[in-house]
Parts: C-alpha cells; structure tokens; sequence
C-alpha cells in the first residue's frame, strides 16, 4: 500500500501551527516528523516568522520533541537579509525582533536607531515589542524615501491562546500611514520557499502548511504540490472560497501516512 509520504522526497514544513502552537507541539507532529526521517526522507522547516534566528527555532523544536538542526531552518528574516544584501543595501531601520537584526547584521547591513533621520529601507517583521514610536519613525523614513520592505505579510499569528497581530498587521499601519506598498519577501513569495528547498538539495518536495494565502499559495507559485492541515489558521470551509486550493487537505500530519489519493 503506497501512503502519501511514499511520494516526495523532501517535506517542507510550516511551523507555526503546523509543527508546534506556542510552546507546545501540535498533537502528532513530533510523530509524523520522526516517521519521515525513518524513511529517509529529507526536511526542511520554513517559517514566515522572522523574530527568530535559526538556532532559536532549532531549539525549540528540539524542545518540543522534534529535533533539529540549524542548518534545516529557513526564515524570512535569513531570505529578506540575503535580497537587501544582494542589491548593496547597507543601513536599514527595523520594527522586528532578534532574527531578523541578526540576520541583517550577519549580511553585513547596520541598524539604524530611532534617532535616524534618512536610511536606505525600513524594514518590517514581527514585533512584540512594538509601540506607536516605532511605527512613527518608520513611517517618516519612508516618506523621506527609504524603501518599505516587509519579511511577511500574515496577518495574524496563531499563539496557544488564539490569534495575535502579525507582521502583517503592523505593516498595514505603516502602509495606511504612508501610501507605500511594501515589497513582501516572505511566503507566498518564492525567495524563502526556494532558499528552503536548497536545504533539503531540491528533492521532489510537498509544502505543508496552515494557510491558503501564504504556504498553499505559495506552493502553486513555485509549482509544487501542497498539503494542508487543519491546525492552525485555516478551517475547511475556506478552502471552497480559495482562489488557490492545496493538492490534499488533512485534519493534522497523520494524513502522509494514509493511503495515497488516486
């Protein structure tokens, strides 16, 4: 009997809502991952969350019983850093945390402060910590002309005890505020689904995520099969309405592991 798994070589995985909510993992994951590295498969996790550097998101993952390796983690944040590098970007104000700070600063580009009064680009991730100060130098930079570039653009974040503001949601304020529409690096776009797929050596991949309009979206972009679970953002009454529907729908992981569709 042929499962779905027995299909794809590489398996890209979403995290959030996908993998683990919060700080505890998604009922059956940690299984399913384990199951597929048994079967020599290989995997790569990414995220459109870009507060945390791949070694944090590492070991959370080994926290939540899915080890781990660095070197199997793409963010938004390494593949916004990586696009602004490669254009000769070289200082950028932030609203966004540790992972995408450092990786500017690992590509070489400064950080701004607050105190700043002209800069190449500003840049917008997710952010815990933002306040209306933040946002206000933001948006003066880009009426004074520096780029608005954005890692993602969910609107939303799905935590243990619901949906928090995005990245998306923060960026909206600054786009409202400025009539500037940001470039938008993360998911559905292709530049960290592709750096992603580098990491597992470009296997026959299937994207696994929880939302339509980024990881599933995505997939069809790039050309890829897509599967989606039902964990996080999504629910099965959207998937009608889509303008882009996943190749095979699951209620959680176990699904790569039934028989596959005809």
């Amino acid at each position: 009997m042929e499962v779905l798994a027995s299909r794809y070589e590489a398996f890209l995985f979403d995290l959030d809502g996908v993998v683990y909510r919060g700080p505890a993992a998604v009922p059956g994951a940690p299984e399913a991952i384990r199951r597929l590295r048994e079967m020599g498969k290989r995997i790569a996790f990414v995220t459109n969350n870009s507060a945390r550097t791949p070694e944090a998101v590492a070991e959370v993952l080994t926290k939540v019983g899915v080890p781990a390796d660095p070197a199997e983690v793409e963010t938004s944040a390494l593949a916004t850093a990586s696009l602004l590098a490669s254009r000769g970007v070289r200082e950028v104000f932030v609203v966004g945390e540790e992972g995408i700070r450092r990786a500017l600063l690992d590509e070489g580009i400064a950080i701004t402060g607050a105190d700043a009064t002209a800069t190449d680009a500003v840049v917008v991730g997710w952010d815990r910590g933002v306040d209306y100060a933040k946002l206000r130098t933001a948006s003066v930079l880009v009426e004074r002309g520096a780029a608005l570039v954005a890692t993602n653009a969910d609107a939303s974040f799905p935590a243990a005890d619901g949906d928090w503001p995005g990245a998306g949601a923060l960026l909206a304020a600054i786009e409202t505020t400025t009539g500037v529409r940001a470039e938008v690096v993360g998911k559905p776009n292709a530049p960290v689904l592709l750096a992603a797929w580098e990491r597992v050596a470009r296997g026959h991949p299937l994207l696994i995520g929880d939302r339509l309009d980024t990881d599933i979206a995505g997939a069809s972009g790039v050309g890829w099969d897509s599967l989606l679970v039902l964990t996080g953002i999504a629910k099965r009454e959207e998937i009608e309405l889509a303008s882009v529907t996943p190749t095979y729908v699951g209620d959680d992981l176990s699904v790569l592991f039934r028989p596959a569709p005809d």
